[in-house]
């Protein structure tokens, strides 16, 4: 569907919705009927994870609709665009810790997204072992869910494990852009690791659930995703950069400037996830990410002022500062990028929006949500 170049934050949110909703027809076609669990669906990635799938609902009313159980433990509160569809009668609200077993009530699910857990480095080295719960023990009981609906004849049919990744840690040269196959240069001791490790151990889950087992599941391995239902206190750096931005001050950079990155848009993204759900090979791992442009942080910051300059007029400059935190940069991976082959070849997976634009419809989407809980 065409719609207008967005200009504001709803506008934003129509035209994503709508893009996500037209390039996963026949994904979500194939779930129409059917019932998804989405964990940590109050989070940064369930933001379009939930929304696209009941506006694909919406925009197919001659179809069964794909009915979705959104499961969070709503710690910081439900969001106001959660409680808004409330109203929908495709949608249940689970308040639930992913690290407590479902309730029997729930009934048989038909697919999982596995997405709770913190992955904001700021807090999950303020939370390492909450962080290593959800994404091992949370991971394991539903995993085991499987089992019980293979006993009782109703098994299911996709298992989405969010990984990251940082499960490469800091590659070397020769591994950039960095492929599936490579196994990682990672600290199991460092200020990460509580993250990083507990990602690894989950995708060895995964692939021994889908060897022993032939349990179709999957893992994601998301590479610097950003846009809307990233809160701007979230402390990853586009959001550090808005808030700045917004608030009028200067963006800080609290590096050389140097480390490099590939950054992929919000809807892209929740196309590949979606994909891996419906299409991937049980046991496989697939990065999802832009191959292109890899960009220095130095180069982010001057594209959100410029963009900022020419939507807000923006007057602000790029500075440098020490971060207090000593542990800030630690293990940070001086260069990510992946190596999207297998998506492409497998899933049909294409990320079509330009950092630019992406920038562009992410501080639109800022302007209107300055105010957040801590991420």
């Amino acid at each position: 569907m065409k719609t207008a170049t967005p200009l504001t934050a709803d506008d934003v949110v129509r035209h994503d919705l709508d893009d996500i909703a037209s390039r996963l027809d026949s994904e979500f076609a194939a779930m129409s009927g059917r019932t998804l669990f989405i964990s940590g669906a109050a989070g940064f990635l369930g933001y379009y994870l939930v929304q696209s799938v009941l506006h694909w609902n919406r925009s197919h009313p001659e179809k069964p609709p794909v009915s979705l159980i959104a499961g969070d433990n709503f710690i910081r509160g439900v969001p106001g665009w959660l409680t808004a569809l409330d109203s929908d009668p495709a949608l249940v609200r689970l308040r639930h810790d992913v690290t407590e077993p479902l309730p029997e009530y729930v009934g048989n699910l038909d697919f999982i997204i596995h997405a709770a857990s913190i992955a904001s480095p700021i807090y999950y080295r303020m939370h390492p072992i909450e962080t290593m719960d959800a994404n091992v023990n949370g991971l394991r009981l539903l995993l085991d869910r499987w089992h019980r609906q293979q006993d009782n004849g109703h098994p299911i049919s996709g298992f989405l494990f969010f990984s990251t990744s940082e499960i490469y840690g800091d590659p070397t040269p020769d591994h950039i852009p960095t492929p599936e196959t490579y196994r990682g240069n990672v600290s199991c001791t460092g200020p990460r690791a509580c993250y990083d490790e507990s990602k690894r151990y989950g995708e060895t889950l995964c692939v021994n659930f889908a060897r022993q087992y032939g349990m179709p599941v999957a893992c994601a391995r998301p590479f610097n995703n950003y846009g809307p239902g990233l809160k701007i206190t979230d402390r990853r750096v586009i959001p550090d950069f808005a808030r700045d931005l917004f608030a009028g001050k200067d963006l800080v950079l609290l590096s050389d400037g140097t480390p490099t990155r590939t950054f992929c848009y919000i809807t892209d993204a929740v196309v590949g996830y979606y994909k891996i759900l419906v299409h991937g090979r049980a046991g496989e791992a697939y990065n999802i990410g832009n191959e292109k442009p890899e960009i220095s942080m130095l180069t982010l910051a001057q594209m959100l002022t410029d963009a900022a300059r020419g939507l807000f007029g923006y007057d602000g400059r790029v500075v440098r500062m020490e971060s207090v935190d000593r542990d800030y940069l630690t293990d940070n991976p001086q260069r990510r990028c992946p190596d999207i082959t297998k998506a492409r070849a497998e899933l049909g997976f294409e990320p079509v929006i330009p950092i630019e634009e992406g920038l562009r419809r992410t501080l639109l989407w800022y302007q209107s949500n300055q105010t957040a809980e801590e991420a």
